[in-house]
Order: C-alpha cells, then sequence, then structure tokens
C-alpha cells in the first residue's frame, strides 16, 4: 500500500510538468538552447538569420514505452518589419499522444533613431491544428466500455505573445492556447482550458575585454485550467571562441502548488521540483546543445532522468546591426 500511494504521488506530482496530452506543446527547457521562438510567437524573425530547429526528449530514461517529444521549428525575417515560422511537433506520453502543426505571423516595431541601438517591441500570433489520439489496443479485451481500436480528435488553437528588447535586456509575455480544446475527453469531467500565461525576463551583464558573459533569467508559467503555476531560474554563460560561440548554465524549475500525502503517522507536502543543466556551441552557422533535467524531489517515479537534444542551422543572415550582447537576435 506504501509502495502504490508514493507511485500515485510521483504520477500527481509529474502531471504539472507533463500534464496530459491535450495541453499543446508542452513547456520544456528547450527555449535555453538557442530556441526562444519555440515557446514566444513574437520571436519569430526577430535574429539577424532565419533559423531552423529541431530537438527530440525523451523522459524517464530506463523505463520502457516512456514519453517523448520531437519538435521541428523555422522562422525568419520578410521584409524589414515582419517575421514568419513554423512549428511541427509529436508528444506522446503512455496510450495518449498528439500531433500539431502551427504557423506563425510577427511584427516588429524599432523604437530606437539609428539600427545600431536595439530598442523593440514584437508582436506574435500563431494559429495551429493538433490532432489528439488515444490508443486504446492493448486496453482490457472484451470490455464493453471500452473500444478495441483509437480515438482521435482534430481541433483548433491561438497563440499570441509580445516581446521587448532594449540593448541587453529582454522580457516576453506569452499565452498559450487561447481557444479552448475538449480533445477526445468530452465524455471525462475534466477542463478544456487549456490556457497557459508565460512571463519571461532577462538579462545580459557583458563586460567589454571579458572571457564571459551572464544571462540570469526567469520564467513564469500559469495554467489557467487547473491553477498550477511553476518558475524557473535560469543561469545562462556565454564564451566566444576562433570557431564560434560556446554557453551552458543551469536552470531550477519549481511548482508554487504542493500536494500532501501521508508516510507512517505523519503528513507531508512536495511540490514538483527539476534541476536542468544544459550547454550548447555555435559554430559557423550550425548549433548543437543538449540539456538533462533531474527530478530533485524526495518521491520520483523513476531515477532516470529527462534528455534532450536540440540540433539547429542558421542562414540568409544580415549583417549584424546592434551595438549589444543580444545572443537571441544576432
Amino acid at each position: 500500500m506504501k509502495i502504490t500511494k508514493i507511485v500515485l504521488i510521483a504520477l500527481m506530482m509529474l502531471s504539472i510538468e507533463i500534464g496530459t496530452a491535450q495541453e499543446g506543446l508542452p513547456v520544456y527547457s528547450d527555449y535555453l538552447t538557442d530556441n526562444y521562438y519555440l515557446l514566444h510567437p513574437s520571436m519569430a524573425g526577430a535574429s539577424n538569420c532565419s533559423q531552423i530547429r529541431i530537438t527530440g526528449r525523451r523522459n524517464w530514461v530506463g523505463e520502457e514505452n516512456t514519453p517523448g517529444l520531437f519538435t521541428a521549428a523555422y522562422n525568419g525575417r520578410i521584409g524589414e518589419r515582419s517575421g514568419i515560422g513554423a512549428i511541427l511537433y509529436n508528444d506522446k506520453n503512455g496510450f495518449t499522444s498528439q500531433t500539431g502543426g502551427y504557423l506563425t505571423y510577427a511584427h516588429h516595431l524599432m523604437f530606437s533613431r539609428s539600427e545600431s541601438d536595439l530598442n523593440q517591441l514584437s508582436f506574435g500570433l500563431s494559429a495551429g491544428i493538433i490532432q489528439y489520439r488515444l490508443d486504446q489496443s492493448s486496453f482490457v479485451a472484451n470490455d464493453p466500455l471500452i473500444g478495441s481500436g483509437s480515438l482521435s480528435s482534430s481541433e483548433f488553437n491561438i497563440d499570441f505573445g509580445l516581446s521587448y528588447n532594449l540593448y541587453n535586456f529582454y522580457t516576453h509575455v506569452t499565452v498559450k492556447n487561447l481557444l479552448k480544446n475538449s480533445g477526445i475527453n468530452n465524455d471525462l469531467q475534466i477542463t478544456d482550458n487549456l490556457r497557459n500565461y508565460l512571463v519571461s525576463v532577462g538579462y545580459v551583464f557583458d563586460r567589454p575585454g571579458k572571457a564571459f558573459s551572464y544571462e540570469p533569467s526567469l520564467l513564469y508559467s500559469y495554467r489557467d485550467g487547473p491553477r498550477l503555476s511553476t518558475i524557473d531560474f535560469n543561469l545562462k554563460v556565454y564564451s566566444d571562441i576562433s570557431f564560434g560561440k560556446i554557453w551552458g548554465g543551469l536552470s531550477y524549475r519549481r511548482s508554487f502548488d504542493s500536494i500532501d500525502f501521508v508516510e507512517g503517522a505523519e503528513v507531508k507536502s512536495q511540490n514538483l521540483s527539476h534541476v536542468t543543466p544544459f550547454f550548447g556551441v555555435n559554430f559557423g552557422k550550425y548549433m548543437i546543445a543538449y540539456n538533462y533535467s533531474y527530478q530533485s524531489s524526495p518521491i520520483t517515479f523513476n531515477n532516470g532522468g529527462f534528455h534532450q537534444i536540440t540540433l539547429g542551422i542558421d542562414f540568409s543572415c544580415r549583417a549584424k546591426k546592434y551595438a549589444c550582447f543580444c545572443p537571441w537576435v544576432e
């Protein structure tokens, strides 16, 4: 009985991070690996280069049929003030999965007198189609309440965001899943409100003549339906080298919401807690990055962590404009 309680508690805590397979594109730590557009539609075309980023993620390494995520994203500038983007993804979590695609348009307003000064406000809108699936083929046989095949449903949703970049400072505000989606669970008493509010802020401390630059940042997430919130504390370090740039850092994610459980005669509580080291390198027009998330909560489903790899390529680059250390737009 005690083991069963511990497993259930671990699964409930992980649901804060992973959720059901109908929450839209999950919010992990891949935005820290030179991939801000994946999280914020207003960053489409914000960089001096057009970008392609591909990610692969696997959770609970060491277990069979564990959750996994694949994403492919493109964004680039069109004209002087507009950006476009596209995202394809597949997210599988147990018997449920979702496959989605988004198209994005962003508009960038420059307030500075010269393009050497970065003072830019950006707006972005993404619209996408998501197909939700439930595979029942391995469920209990001959149960009249359960079909033998798969259920699927396709629905439409939109994300909206804005970004403000001022020299080495940035902030983003994004609302994901503005519309209601019932997915394949219309017959269950669950919320169809998948709205997720994201607010992030960061600054790069760049000292001329020094080998390293430092970027502390925060990301706050509030999921409106289940009323769950988390915060990421991040520190990223950059260093220029002869063939490009290397960078790495550490992210700590913690939920504000705890779950109470009984252990023996004592009532305890636990918050979701993740530690994610990450590192990457830009060499010429190519980029490769890796991050590993470790569950630091005392009760977990599995000791195996979450591995993620990001591959990228930049092309159609314009000459560097801004007199600042702002890697997210360079």
